[in-house]
């Protein structure tokens, strides 16, 4: 089976348990247990979560040269991810530090070092390209270039712009304009979510747009139909951290939507895999595959 292309972030990432925000200043804190660090990263956290659901995964990225690179590297490995196309292309490996409450609140500090300033050599990412029938093109610089390659070829592609406020938002509207399934937060947007998504139909060819809604889950809109609905939030166990539900969503839809071109169901048991996936403190943990999903919902469905 051909895998899924996806190109995107991977960087180390520090998690930070606080007590709440705003954050009261402390000169020492004692979080026993509430500091973790990770590899992590939208394509990298993108490509586990589709490598848990049985997908084939082909993960385009750049690292750096540096300790943190080699930290990756293995991680890829133990995690059973090709890193053929992973490069080590520059001077250090991205960072983030994010720190996250009890409620659900998270503040993400992400240091992208020079990535946004570097390009992945087109020669290594037609050879990752090649016979994929989707293309998940996370919204990093080096991904856009291939926005209209893949377009070009009619290979249907993915990506999430995350906390977004402007249809002609610069850094973005490559993004948006290529993609057919558009995912993303409705935390900035200007207007209820609804009316958004319309105006998204206006602007843009996507056929598939999912605004995450936090807490109140999320709303699917499918163009063909001329649906748009909600659908609520579900808990499958205490939360821990909402870091990465986002990504895990993202990813189970698409891999979901892959096999059965029925978005509706795609995103009910991509918000039971997002919901099992908070119970953890790291973006790129908490992962279930195909069988416990399955599982899963049929107990949230039958309940």
């Amino acid at each position: 089976m051909s895998g899924i292309l996806v190109a995107g972030l991977i960087n180390i990432e520090t998690t930070l348990r606080v007590e709440g925000f705003p954050i009261v200043y402390e000169p020492v804190r004692y979080p026993f247990y509430g500091v973790s660090s990770s590899v992590s990263g939208v394509g990298y956290n993108v490509a586990k979560a589709l490598g848990a659901l049985g997908e084939d995964v082909r993960l385009a990225a750049m690292i750096g040269r540096d300790d943190a690179g080699q930290l990756v590297y293995r991680r890829l490995r133990a995690d059973g991810i090709a890193a053929g196309f992973v490069i080590d292309e520059l001077e250090q490996t991205p960072q983030s530090v994010i720190l996250y409450d009890a409620e659900g609140r998270r503040q993400i500090n992400v240091d992208l070092k020079d990535i946004q300033d570097r390009g992945y050599p087109p020669a290594l990412f037609e050879q990752a390209a090649q016979g994929c029938p989707c293309a998940v093109l996370c919204n990093i610089n080096f991904a856009r270039p291939f926005l209209d390659v893949m377009q070009a070829r009619g290979v249907p592609i993915a990506t999430d712009v995350h906390a977004i406020a402007d249809l002609d938002d610069d850094y973005n509207r490559d993004y948006m304009r290529a993609a057919q399934i558009l995912f993303m937060s409705d935390e900035r947007l200007p207007c209820p979510p609804e009316d958004w998504v319309r105006r998204v139909w206006e602007r843009y060819k996507a056929e598939i747009v999912v605004v995450g809604l936090g807490a109140q889950g999320a709303l699917l809109g499918v163009r063909s139909a001329d649906c748009l609905e909600r659908l609520p939030a579900v808990q499958t166990r205490p939360i821990v951290s909402t870091i990465g539900a986002g990504d895990a969503l993202f990813a189970c839809f698409v891999a979901l939507y892959h096999r059965t071109g029925d978005p509706y169901l795609a995103l009910r048991k991509a918000m039971v895999f997002a919901s099992y996936k908070i119970g953890v403190a790291s973006a790129a943990e908490g992962f279930l595959d195909t069988a416990a999903l399955d599982e899963l919902y049929a107990q949230v469905a039958g309940g």
